[in-house]
């Protein structure tokens, strides 16, 4: 359930977003400024689907120039998957080395687990949200994911 931003929240997100419009206009561009117009583009959606994916991959595509490490990577195959499907972006993930340290990260599993739920594989789905809890430290990240696979075992659609 996506909770509507109160005025308040509404009036802050406006002004962080008039914010990084003027810090993008400079001509200076970096990490952060990229990194913060990303933030705006989530916080300007009231959901997921209104969400303009497009411009976070461009986003993402200038950032990977830019900063070309394993998070942007990840966090450009979620964009990829929401533009492009999620087979485009479970192919992304295919191509972190397994020797890399993020092949180790939690988070990597979540993606996964929810690309894969995105792609209708629920019993992959329940793999990795699993895995994804069991190697977090956090324990309401530990509760969450491992909730999420609960909640798919026990849909009767999984079957």
């Amino acid at each position: 359930m996506q909770l509507l931003p109160s005025v308040c929240s509404r009036r802050l997100i406006a002004e962080g977003v008039a914010l990084v419009s003027s810090a993008l206009s400079t001509g200076s561009i970096g990490v952060y400024q990229i990194q913060a117009a990303i933030a705006a583009l989530h916080d300007e959606a009231a959901t997921v689907e209104e969400t303009d994916w497009k411009q976070i991959l461009a986003l993402y595509e200038v950032l990977k120039r830019i900063s070309d490490n394993p998070m942007v990577n990840l966090n450009r195959a979620i964009a990829v998957a929401m533009v492009h499907g999620a087979a485009a972006g479970l192919d992304l993930l295919d191509q972190f080395d397994v020797k890399s340290p993020i092949a180790r990260y939690h988070r990597l599993d979540a993606v996964r687990a929810h690309l894969l739920e995105m792609a209708g594989d629920r019993p992959g789905a329940i793999t990795y949200f699993r895995a994804a809890g069991e190697r977090t430290s956090n324990a309401a990240e530990r509760n969450n994911l491992l909730t999420r696979a609960a909640e798919l075992a026990q849909d009767p659609a999984s079957d």
